[in-house]
């Protein structure tokens, strides 16, 4: 401010002061006149109280306009970054959620695919037992039956043999006789072991 009333003071120096018209051997720009500091004096506070009424208060408003619009960008910035640092911890919470979910998904999965595998094993192992016992059974069935046939034809051909021995025909209590002699000399246990 001081810098425009020095330059506003020279030039009325200048305005003043006639080109040809200098004082007793000096230059006007190192010994001005009293009245004419007083004009510049006077001019520059009416400058600025002109300056003061009418610009100032312009750019008086124009800063505070910019300052509030810098408080309210930099409140704005504020509290998008509080909302991103909470949108940030509740995805992170989400996230810590899902892989718990995920792992608990996965666990129940494993002790599921556990107990099937386990059940499988179970069934089949009873599957097999019952397959093997059933087996045991016809075998043992079978036996019977093969054993049965083999003292009827122990039997027949002990009834033939005889026949042709004593070359007769045999009464039915002979040949009763004569097949449970033979079929008491015949060990039936031994090959009923023998063959299970």
């Amino acid at each position: 401010m001081e810098a425009f009333g020095d330059i506003a003071g020279g030039l009325l120096v200048l305005a003043q002061t006639a080109p040809g018209s200098e004082e007793s051997g000096g230059s006007f720009l190192v010994s001005p006149g009293l009245g004419l500091m007083i004009w510049t004096l006077a001019l520059f506070l009416f400058t600025m109280w002109v300056l003061s009424k009418v610009a100032f208060p312009k750019i008086q408003e124009a800063l505070d306009k910019r300052a509030n619009a810098i408080r309210e960008s930099i409140e704005a910035a504020e509290r998008q970054r509080h909302q991103s640092d909470e949108l940030l911890e509740e995805y992170r919470q989400r996230l810590s959620e899902a892989r718990e979910q995920a792992d608990d998904i996965m666990a129940r999965a494993r002790r599921a695919a556990e107990t099937a595998a386990a059940e499988a094993t179970a069934a089949g192992k009873e599957k097999r037992e019952e397959l093997v016992a059933a087996a045991k059974r016809d075998i043992e069935a079978e036996t019977r039956r093969s054993l049965e046939q083999i003292r009827k034809e122990v039997a027949d051909l002990t009834v033939l043999a005889t026949e042709k021995v004593t070359r007769r025909s045999l009464t039915a209590e002979d040949q009763r006789r004569l097949v449970e002699d033979a079929l008491s000399e015949v060990d039936f246990t031994t090959l009923s072991g023998s063959s299970s």
